[in-house]
């Protein structure tokens, strides 16, 4: 799939599992290792004893907006899920993120690469008590590999390499 710029919304990471996520205006992304201070950074993630990717984890405004809309209609109402409450690192604007898995891509002076669709979480939806597995089901984000370290910063460009 062809696609031209995105762009980089928010950028959020947690100490530790199941902490507050924070917003940083900008970040470090160590190659191999994945947002510097995150939890999976640091291995105090809810699931880093299972290996997988998750250097860092992203996911589309565009989905956050289609819950809000209530759409497709799953649920009785509409979901607010602000870009704190998700869980993932990045909110992005733009970015087909289904179609990311094994491409590399830019964001600031790091690159990525997709490793896998996430998969929505019961984990998730107990957290914040709102029903957010089948609303959240192919469209949960997208867990990456850093490929090379660098600074990203809100409102960074995104483009495929």
């Amino acid at each position: 799939m062809k696609w031209g710029h995105g762009k980089l919304l928010f950028i959020h990471i947690a100490d530790a599992a199941s902490e507050d996520m924070k917003e940083l205006p900008f970040a470090e992304l160590i190659e191999g290792k994945g947002i510097k201070g995150d939890r999976y950074f640091k291995g105090t993630g809810t699931y880093s004893d299972i290996p997988d990717v998750r250097d860092v984890t992203l996911i589309e405004k565009e989905v956050l907006d289609a819950l809000e809309q209530n759409q497709p209609p799953l649920q009785d109402k509409s979901i607010i899920l602000k870009p704190h409450e998700h869980r993932r690192n990045l909110t992005t604007v733009g970015v087909p993120l289904n179609y990311l898995v094994g491409k590399q891509f830019k964001i600031g002076d790091a690159v990525l690469e997709g490793g896998r669709l996430n998969f929505p979480c019961k984990y998730l939806e107990k957290l914040l008590n709102k029903r957010l597995v089948l609303p959240l089901y192919n469209r949960s984000g997208l867990n990456c590999r850093v490929i090379k370290s660098g600074t990203i910063k809100q409102n960074d460009i995104i483009e495929p390499l």
